[in-house]
């Protein structure tokens, strides 16, 4: 059995919490031993706090995307010392914690040596959660004589393929430095793999292995319906919802597609908000509007399923992404997805999965769509097809823990040649790529 140790995030709610959570629990599935370390308790002294996060109440399922019940003993054990196993889970102190980024306790680092020196993992897989501590990895495992694999988060937007200024790419210089160091570096899709590559790390450490969904969960109502299905469909009975799943904070651009809701008013049409975040008073703006509800914070699963069966059209107006889960979802639902080309998420409709809109202009192309959406059953319908057709290519969860797999097979099998883990020279392994 190949014993995993994974350096990751359980909260608060964020694309990597899902992504740990989702993977870890499946390949312990697979029959590999996963120990989890990730910042949970709280450094103490004058300095020790947590970041204030919002609303952000524990959920059955552990996150808000790509999720499964039975990841619901991985959420208790992470929160109840009493329910988890402690060769498996380990962690972290901390100074602040949020859902962007991490600040370590100046303990953390010798904390992280000893539980890989009592652990004794074939390998370390950090899910980089933005931290000091992501920097110092690469030499801390190889004093240990470890493999180190990253999967690297960050959203960008198209904007990188040329290294335009922004947040975005200052992330990525800091990194492709360190980067370089890891033996792997998952990311999610061929634009992240170019814009490194062009900050200088090599083709051979990248793999581009995107997220993925269960597509048996994540259905059409005619395939499987949610429990919560016939509740909601009574609800809307006579409308058609289009859907926005994600948080509402700026880089989500809600604000765009709700101007263009507003202007358009499409007729016997909802637009069902679901998510809660810094922006939401903003948004909602006092108003009280028949077409527009604000759903809140959902926590069920089975709710969120069903809310992405009975929805017809799946807006995601980002202005910056890496690959997203709740598009994915919505696709394995079979919905008609229309998104911007941000991140990831471009490259996942090209080709007539969906309906890609430019960054810039939201509010504009939106105005011209909705109409057609509207006035277009039949085609929402063939893009509902299509884009449930493209995850069961592409982006399923089984073919995703399927790359990562053969990823630690060569990293493995790399690490026992001589000198392999001291030079880069001669390593001719392709970048994988799922689909």
């Amino acid at each position: 059995m190949i014993h995993v140790a994974w350096l990751g995030k359980k909260s608060p709610f964020c694309g990597n919490v899902t992504y740990g959570l989702n993977t870890t629990h499946a390949l312990k599935s697979r029959g590999y031993g996963v120990s989890f370390i990730h910042f949970d308790t709280p450094a103490t002294g004058q300095f020790g706090l947590a970041e204030p996060q919002g609303r952000q109440p524990v959920t059955p399922s552990g996150s808000f995307s790509g999720d499964s019940h039975a990841q619901l003993a991985d959420e208790r054990a992470a929160t109840d010392p009493s329910r988890a196993n402690p060769a498996a889970d380990v962690a972290l102190p901390y100074l602040v914690k949020s859902q962007v980024y991490t600040i370590p306790s100046p303990g953390a680092q010798r904390e992280l040596r000893e539980s890989l020196e009592r652990l004794q993992p074939d390998l370390v897989h950090a899910s980089l959660t933005l931290s000091p501590l992501d920097f110092r990895l690469p030499e801390l495992c190889q004093q240990l004589g470890l493999p180190l694999v990253a999967t690297f988060h960050p959203a960008f937007d198209a904007s990188l393929r040329n290294l335009a200024s922004g947040t975005q790419q200052l992330t990525y210089q800091l990194y492709a430095r360190s980067l370089a160091r890891f033996d792997r570096v998952i990311i999610f899709s061929e634009l992240q793999a170019e814009v490194l590559e062009r900050l200088g790390v090599s083709a051979e450490r990248l793999a581009v292995i995107p997220n993925g969904v269960d597509p048996q969960l994540w259905c059409p109502a005619e395939t499987q319906p949610s429990a919560a299905f016939p509740e909601l469909r009574e609800r809307f009975r006579g409308q058609r919802v289009f859907l926005y799943m994600g948080r509402l904070s700026t880089e989500k651009n809600v604000e765009a597609l709700l101007k263009a809701w507003r202007l358009v008013r499409p007729a016997g049409c909802v637009l069902v908000i679901v998510g809660d975040g810094p922006l939401l008073g903003a948004l909602q703006a006092g108003r009280e509007e028949a077409d527009v509800v604000w759903w809140g914070y959902e926590s069920r699963l089975e709710v969120r399923v069903a809310l992405q069966q009975i929805a017809e059209v799946f807006l995601l107006p980002s202005l910056v992404e890496g690959l997203s889960l709740a598009l994915l979802e919505a696709m394995a639902s079979g919905t008609a997805c229309v998104a911007t080309d941000a991140g990831a998420d471009g490259e996942v409709l090209e080709g007539g999965a969906g309906i890609v809109m430019r960054t810039q202009g939201v509010t504009t192309q939106l105005r011209t769509l909705l109409p057609v959406l509207r006035d277009q059953p039949v085609l929402t319908a063939e893009l509902g097809l299509r884009a449930r057709r493209r995850v069961l290519e592409r982006y399923t969860l089984a073919n995703n823990i399927d790359a990562v797999e053969q990823l630690y097979a060569e990293v493995l099998a790399a690490d026992q040649l001589p000198l392999s883990r001291a030079s880069n020279s001669g390593n001719s392994r392709q970048r994988p790529r799922v689909g």
